[in-house]
């Protein structure tokens, strides 16, 4: 088909249009046009929908997916030679269309497979009989670093190896699916396939409500429901292992976490505890007994596995071995996803079910066998020759583990001396030609290589296949763009029936105790240590913008810089000794960062709006650093910022959910308030302070209004203590802030003991009444000192209770 394919004679000239340009490559399989030169009986609405958009249409659509995902925050994180960066999600905006006849064959096939490779893994770990009977050799085995040897013999406590496995799937040139490769570890992607679902359903809304295409919510209420039906005790939660936010799918992770109502954790939060995996709670340490681990299992515990890894739980691997955690999957399924698995598992299929997969794998050849040996190097030039133990696509890493094209091409002396130094750790892979799918290209639809990923979940009724999943679509006319990493975009997938499909909804059907009150309960510490941290450092932010603005203030209308006031902003509130804007204004870009850095360890705690709001105040704040600008600018300038800031604040404050996490924050943003008010007023309320300092507090305190409505004449310093510390209605107040904080810590668990007073709640009680019994005249700079040091105490002993 080398000639641009057209689109059927009765179909509109619009259709025709559309595709007059669309021309797939010779001897490649097209998923909009048949074997046959015929568009597909399943894309034929959805092209005749198409091609009655105008051009400003479909950019407008396209767009409203794009402004979904970056309102949603969604993102991954692409590696590069120096650092990694977050990234927008790259959507590709053309769903890939599959008719439901045809998914059932390829479900069918999958879920064949997958209770094989359950029976193969359940062997290796068990009576090793398929080593013993040479269906499998040995070595390969014991050299390969996936398979665990601490876990010999054991039986995982949920009755299975695997309970969520994905399958890499392609179309060869004759039509028929292929498996390129099985993950069984930790597979990613399916909170990435919900997000690509709603954002397609929004570019194409009034086609995508009228079309029967498959709903994804019923797949994961059914997994759920699996996942409960396996804990100890239904007030448990169900945790999330993630290795955290550097991870390159760790918005996925948080993603179905609030999705599903788990518990996101990392392994600092979980620890053994009396032969059991705990999680370290502000309300103490909370059992776990079902732990979805999307982290790889040999750095789940340095004890036993890799000593070098940061990011597990030391003693887990024994937890696992007494049968008290069930592991999804069970650490050690990763031995499945190596390539090398791939050139034995039709013969394994034969001798363990009696006949071939219905859906085989791409054709591979282990070189540790001299009959394969020779195959592969008589056939190099067709062959990828890679590691027998990758785990990743060929093109999932171009170049990173075959063998040179220059080599390959070579006479066969080097590779034939090659593969036989090395044969046992290579394997040979016939080169896969992907089929194409339609892609938007500049304004017209073009053929691009694709992939499916499939999502299989073990459900109380057994094996569930997610109806659609994502493509994976190059960049170009190449497979080995296919990666994200290397540019490649990803698709919705939709299963289209003949008929009325079910509109399953999580919302609808929660599932008893997973995300109610336990879960509400269970926040990690590390959790909390990050929302009071995020808390403080947006309000120490604030404080430094006042201030900033103050000293700018004073300097546009003419005082100099050398004047007392300005000298007594810079050296004792900012602490700096340059007075140019762009230095001052590392003294709120500092506490900024780390703000966004505590958010982006919580992601499933904070709201995706209040994340993106703090990054917008962040990055105006780079663009003044970077930027330089005139006295006089930098006071208003540092007024749009505030307003930025607050705003930030307001939306959290009016919109999160006042759970344990809210107090936190909240807890954090009061005790940073009142100890620098307290540290404010008492330099203030010293006799060398200067002129115009009481006003500058209530500036700094965003008070003026207060005061003037309260006292009707100019500040004094007892009217100044009277609405900066003692008005418990001003939100600005010591006094506001202790009223508060006391109302929190109240509320936190494990504030009494044997109807005793907790450290936290002694010292929180105490400071509040020895400020509460002050007067005006009374609060003097040695008692603001004073209540601030009791403040520090208690943001201590909060830290040493809850956040450790």
């Amino acid at each position: 088909m080398s000639d641009p394919m057209a689109a059927p004679a009765d179909d509109p000239i619009e259709t025709q249009a559309l595709l007059s340009g669309y021309a797939p490559q010779p001897g490649v399989a097209d998923e909009l046009y048949d074997s046959a030169g015929e568009i597909r009986p399943v894309w034929r609405d959805f092209v005749r929908h198409l091609a009655r958009l105008d051009e400003s249409g479909i950019a407008n659509r396209f767009n409203r997916g794009e402004q979904y995902l970056r309102d949603a925050g969604v993102f991954y994180r692409k590696y590069g030679a120096e650092a990694a960066s977050e990234r927008d999600w790259p959507l590709s905006h053309i769903p890939v269309l599959l008719s439901q006849e045809e998914w059932t064959r390829i479900a069918s096939g999958l879920i064949e497979r997958a209770d094989l490779l359950e029976r193969v893994v359940a062997d290796l770990y068990g009576e090793n009989r398929l080593l013993a009977e040479g269906h499998l050799p040995a070595e390969l085995i014991a050299q390969n670093p996936a398979w665990l040897r601490p876990m010999v013999g054991v039986k995982p406590a949920s009755g299975h190896f695997l309970n969520f496995i994905a399958f890499e799937v392609g179309r060869a040139p004759s039509g028929q699916w292929w498996v390129l490769g099985d993950r069984t570890d930790a597979p990613s992607g399916a909170g990435f396939a919900l997000e690509n679902r709603i954002a397609t359903s929004r570019i194409f809304p009034n086609f995508y409500a009228q079309a029967n295409v498959h709903r994804l919510a019923g797949f994961f209420q059914a997994f759920r429901e699996g996942l409960v039906g396996h804990r100890r005790d239904r007030d448990e939660p169900i945790a999330l292992l993630t290795p955290g936010q550097m991870n390159d799918v760790y918005f996925e992770h948080a993603y179905l976490a609030r999705y599903l109502g788990m518990l996101l954790v990392e392994g600092e939060d979980l620890t053994v505890d009396q032969g059991r995996l705990k999680v370290r709670s502000v309300d103490g340490l909370r059992p776990i007994s079902v732990l979805w681990r999307r982290l790889d299992a040999e750095f789940c515990d340095p004890l036993e596995l890799n000593e070098s890894s940061t990011l597990g739980t030391p003693g887990l691997v024994d937890v696992v071995r007494r049968g008290q955690v069930a592991s999804v999957n069970a650490l050690g399924a990763g031995v499945l996803e190596t390539r090398a698995m791939l050139a034995f598992l039709p013969r394994i299929s034969r001798a363990l079910t009696g006949g071939p997969l219905t859906l085989p794998n791409i054709a591979t050849w282990w070189c540790g066998q001299e009959a394969e040996r020779a195959h592969v190097l008589a056939h190099r030039d067709r062959m990828m020759i890679s590691s027998a133990y990758a785990t990743r696509l060929p093109y999932d890493d171009p170049g990173g583990t075959s063998i040179p094209e220059d080599l390959r091409s070579e006479g066969g002396d080097r590779v034939a001396e090659l593969l036989q130094t090395k044969g046992r750790d290579l394997v040979g892979q016939e080169i896969v030609t992907l089929s194409t799918t339609p892609v938007w290209d500049e304004g017209r639809l073009a053929p691009r290589p694709m992939s499916l990923r499939v999502f299989l979940a073990r459900t109380p009724t057994g094996w569930r296949v997610m109806p659609g999943g994502y493509a994976r679509v190059a960049a170009e006319n190449n497979a080995s763009a296919i990666a994200m990493q290397a540019g490649g975009a990803v698709s919705d997938v939709w299963i289209v029936s003949d008929g009325p499909v079910p509109k399953p909804s999580m919302i609808a059907t929660p599932t008893p105790g997973v995300s109610g009150d336990g879960h509400a309960a269970s926040l990690p510490s590390r959790a909390a240590d990050n929302l009071y941290w995020l808390g403080r450092y947006v309000e120490r932010a604030e404080g430094a913008m006042r201030a900033y603005r103050a000293f700018f203030g004073l300097l546009s209308a003419g005082v100099v810089a050398e004047a007392e006031l300005p000298t007594f902003i810079l050296s004792e509130l900012l602490r700096e000794s340059a007075s140019d804007p762009t230095t001052l204004a590392r003294q709120f870009q500092e506490p900024l960062e780390a703000a966004l850095a505590c958010g982006a360890r919580i992601r499933d705690r904070i709201s995706v709006d209040g994340l993106l709001a703090l990054k917008d105040v962040s990055k105006a704040v780079q663009r003044l650093v970077e930027n330089p600008i005139a006295i006089e600018e930098a006071a208003p300038a540092t007024g749009i910022l505030l307003r930025k800031l607050t705003g930030f604040s307001g939306l959290v404050h009016e919109n999160m959910y006042r759970s344990t996490g809210w107090r936190f924050m909240s807890a954090g943003m009061s005790i940073e308030r009142a100890s620098a008010m307290c540290t404010t007023l008492a330099r203030i309320g010293d006799p060398d302070a200067p002129e115009g300092a009481l006003d500058l507090a209530l500036e700094l305190g965003d008070s003026v209004m207060a005061h003037r409505g309260r006292f009707m004449k100019p500040a004094t310093p007892e009217s100044l203590t009277q609405i900066l510390a003692l008005d418990s209605l001003n939100p600005r107040s010591v006094l506001y802030h202790l009223e508060r904080l006391k109302h929190h810590i109240d509320a936190l668990p494990r504030t009494r003991q044997d109807d005793t007073l907790s450290p936290v709640a002694r010292c929180m009680l105490q400071a509040h009444t020895d400020l509460a019994v002050q007067s005006a005249e009374s609060l003097d700079p040695a008692k603001l000192r004073a209540l601030r040091a009791q403040i520090w105490t208690l943001s201590d002993l909060l830290s040493e209770t809850y956040m450790r």
